[in-house]
This record gives structure tokens, C-alpha cells and sequence, in this order.
């Protein structure tokens, strides 16, 4: 019907126009400009990166264009440019492929030399590279990592675990090399490490090789600088690595071993709201408690490593259960539909949840011959 009938705004019986030139070119142009290409657009941001970092840091200011030796001038940038372009490329190796993709430019020792570069000392002008810098560059090593064996191994490849855990210790409190301690970069670098290693067996295996790498966790908890507690962000990242290291399919009785004392911590100080006020750190270390104590195993070696944490937490049961029945206790009275009683309700779960598992695995332990 409406091809036989018109609405009187064209005569139905004209034939269309083919475009002009002009047309033909501005559509064209429009069609170009509007489509990105995000391959030759990460190329674009680690040229203009690498630019700007040599002139922040006073390298040459000339670079050889590949014509015969003819040189052009390297691109100057401020740093909130720099903070914007490494907020793109994290939008854009969000995706696996194209994380895969910059990795193959050589992307991933770039961003270690961002982070870690000059970390504890600075050239004889004065100059390093920004914190914020440093943090951007860690954030897109996170995204690139995070469930993306290949970038994970090519990390591995890099050298990247003591590269990190020691920026890491340089910017902790009281470090040895006078730099002043920053938790924003610890942080980032725990994030960073994290994804790294989380889900990737042989990554997670080497980081439980490293002296360094337990010092980091205990940092970051708090373990040993009592009187300088780590900030909110830096306890959460260090504890929800280590439940995922130490509930991982690749867990064994080794590793929560050489653990004992981190665990032994979280038993003690992580569930307490006399030591941890953030009620969203202790509703992860209760679940995090439980989650150990409940795992069940798909081979012997997690089997063997269900059984060595049960023991470890085992040991504080009398102190776990005072707590939790204090704090079930405290949340039942709480007014129901209430604001804070909602708030609380995920902990109770939590709480609830683990006084069973701790009963059973007391009980299974009772039963050993």
C-alpha cells in the first residue's frame, strides 16, 4: 500500500537522485571518522605515551621517524592527558582480544615501567614518574590480566611478581629507601598482583615461593604495623586475594601451611569489630573462614588442604564462637526492618553459616582415629 500511495510531501512518481560527488565524499569522510580502529587506536596511545613520559622525564626531545634518519619532535604532555589516555586503553582491553592485542605490542613491559619506574629513588633532577601515573599504569595491568591466561603468562614472563612486590614495600610506611609510604599505590598493586595470579596455577604457585609475597599480605593486612593500621581499600584488596589464593582448585595443604599465620590473623583480628571496623572486611573474613571450613574437595590435594585449614582455624574455635555468638546475638535484637537491621543481615548469614561449619568440622575432627 505505501509504495502505491504517497503523502503528498514528493511526487510518488519521481525517481531518486543518484548523489553528487560531494555527497559521496562526505558520507564517506563521516563513515571514516565515526568508526574506530581500536588496533591502530592503542598504537596511537602508546606512541603518545611513550613520548610523553621520555619528555616528563627529560629524555631527548627528538625522535627518528623512520624516513632515513629524518628526526620529528617528540609529543609533550601533561599529565592529566597521560590520565586520560591510560583511562581509554583500560576502556579498550576490557575486552580479552584486544588486551591480547596490546599485549603483542609490547604493551605489558611498558606498563611495569610506568609503575616501577625510579620507584625508590629519583634522577638527579628531581624527576620520577607521578603516583598517578604509576596507578593508571596498574589499573590497565589489572584489566588487561584479570581472566586472560595469556596476558598472565606473558606478566610471568616479564618478571612482573618481584617487579610489583617490591613497589609494594617501597611505598609502605617506614620502608628503607626514604620514600614516603602511599596506600593508594600499595592498592593498585595488590589489584594489579591479584589479577595476575588469581585463576592461573603456576602464577599462583611461584607467588607462594616468595618470601616477599607473604611480607606483602601481611602489610597489607596490617600484621606488622599495628600502630599504623593500612587504609580500608588496602586491608579489602589484601584479604579478598588472599581467600581467593587460599580457597583456589589449586590449594594444597602446603600452601595453607605457610599460610598458617595469615589465617591464624583473620581468625583472630579480621572477624573482631574491636580490631576491624569495617563491617565489610569482617563479613569477608567470616566468609571467607567458612568457605574454607565448607569446600569440598575434587582431589586429594585440596582434600588434604580442607583438612589443614580446618585445623589451623580450629584452633581459635573457642575464640571464633564467642564472637559469633555475640555479634548473632547483637544483630537478632537489632529492630527488624530497620536500616541497620538490613545492613546487617548479609553478616548474619555469614555468621551463622560458619558457627554450623565449625561445629561439623569439629565434629569430623572428633571422630579421627
Amino acid at each position: 500500500w505505501s509504495l502505491a500511495y504517497s503523502d503528498g510531501t514528493q511526487p510518488s512518481s519521481g525517481d531518486a537522485e543518484p548523489m553528487n560527488k560531494e555527497d559521496v565524499e562526505f558520507l564517506e569522510k563521516v563513515m571514516r571518522e565515526g568508526i574506530i580502529d581500536e588496533g591502530e587506536r592503542m598504537k596511537a596511545i602508546l606512541r603518545d605515551l611513550t613520548d610523553g613520559l621520555e619528555m616528563m622525564l627529560g629524555a631527548n626531545v627528538t625522535a627518528n621517524d623512520g624516513s632515513g634518519g629524518v628526526e620529528s619532535k617528540k609529543k609533550e604532555l601533561e599529565e592529566d592527558e597521560m590520565l586520560e589516555l591510560l583511562q581509554e586503553l583500560r576502556d579498550i582491553v576490557e575486552q580479552i582480544d584486544y588486551a591480547r592485542a596490546f599485549m603483542a605490542m609490547g604493551g605489558v613491559p611498558f606498563l611495569l615501567g610506568c609503575a616501577t619506574y625510579h620507584a625508590t629513588k629519583y634522577d638527579s633532577a628531581g624527576r620520577t614518574v607521578p603516583k598517578s601515573i604509576r596507578k593508571g599504569a596498574l589499573g590497565v595491568l589489572s584489566t588487561m590480566s584479570q581472566n586472560n591466561p595469556p596476558v598472565q603468562l606473558n606478566m610471568l614472563e616479564h618478571g612482573h611478581m618481584p617487579q610489583l612486590i617490591q613497589l609494594f614495600l617501597d611505598f609502605t610506611p617506614g620502608n628503607d629507601c626514604g620514600q614516603d609510604g602511599d596506600d593508594a599505590i600499595r592498592e593498585k598493586t595488590v589489584q594489579a598482583l591479584g589479577a595476575s595470579i588469581r585463576g592461573h596455577a603456576m602464577a599462583e604457585s611461584i607467588f607462594f615461593q616468595n618470601e616477599q609475597g607473604k611480607v606483602m599480605l601481611q602489610l597489607g593486612l596490617g600484621m606488622q604495623q599495628k600502630a599504623l593500621k593500612p587504609s580500608t581499600q588496602l586491608r579489602k584488596r589484601t584479604l579478598f586475594l588472599l581467600r581467593a589464593l587460599l580457597t583456589s582448585d589449586d590449594a594444597t595443604a602446603e600452601r595453607h601451611e605457610l599460610f598458617r599465620d595469615l589465617i591464624s590473623f583473620v581468625c583472630v583480628h579480621g572477624i573482631d569489630e574491636g580490631w576491624e571496623e569495617d563491617a565489610e572486611i569482617r563479613e569477608m573474613a567470616v566468609a571467607m573462614l567458612s568457605h574454607m571450613l565448607h569446600q569440598e574437595p575434587s582431589h586429594s590435594n585440596q582434600s588434604s588442604a580442607r583438612e589443614k585449614a580446618s585445623k589451623v582455624i580450629l584452633q581459635h574455635k573457642n575464640h571464633i564462637g564467642s564472637i559469633g555468638v555475640r555479634r548473632i546475638q547483637a544483630i537478632r535484637e537489632l529492630e527488624r526492618g530497620s536500616e541497620e537491621r538490613e545492613y546487617a543481615t548479609l553478616e548474619l548469614e555469614e555468621w551463622e553459616t560458619l558457627m554450623v561449619a565449625l561445629a561439623q568440622a569439629s565434629k569430623e575432627v572428633g571422630n579421627e582415629p
